[in-house]
């Protein structure tokens, strides 16, 4: 699994042209992808990872703050070409992103995850919609999460 977390001043998604959804306060967004070989009981560790990363500012400026602490929300995007393999040629393979039903519970799982720790609002796109993201990256601070790093850290 690999996630993208982008610290957001504020972000929208729209999902296939009749969905708005709205993170006014900013928080995170996290485009989400799920590789072969991937379990299923990678999600939660990966849940506590992301609503704990201390990746916003404390008083002093520094990163110490942690979505939960601060009480910010996430928009979660499922994204199968975080798994994409551009070693060979100029079109990227997807060879390596999970079946797709695997892959959708995975993100419905962590979507969830994120709910039940208490990040509010969660909200999400649709995994195998046409979703257009807006958003306003505060920093930048960009993080990739890869769950190989995240299990072996646990």
């Amino acid at each position: 699994m690999r996630a993208v977390l982008q610290r957001v001043s504020r972000a929208s998604i729209d999902i296939d042209h009749s969905e708005h959804y709205d993170l006014p306060n900013g928080g995170l967004v996290v485009l989400f992808g799920v590789e072969e070989g991937d379990r299923a009981d990678y999600v939660p560790a990966f849940c506590q990872k992301i609503a704990n990363l201390r990746i916003f500012e404390d008083q002093a400026g520094k990163l110490n703050l942690s979505l939960l602490d601060r009480d910010l929300g996430v928009l979660a995007v499922p994204n199968f070409t975080l798994a994409a393999d551009c070693a060979k040629g100029r079109r990227p393979s997807f060879g390596r992103s999970a079946a797709p039903d695997f892959a959708r519970q995975c993100f419905l799982d962590l979507v969830q995850g994120f709910t039940q720790l208490g990040v509010s609002p969660t909200v999400s796109g649709r995994f195998g919609s046409d979703m257009q993201i807006e958003l306003v990256n505060d920093g930048p601070v960009t993080i990739v999460l890869d769950s190989k790093d995240i299990i072996r850290g646990a």
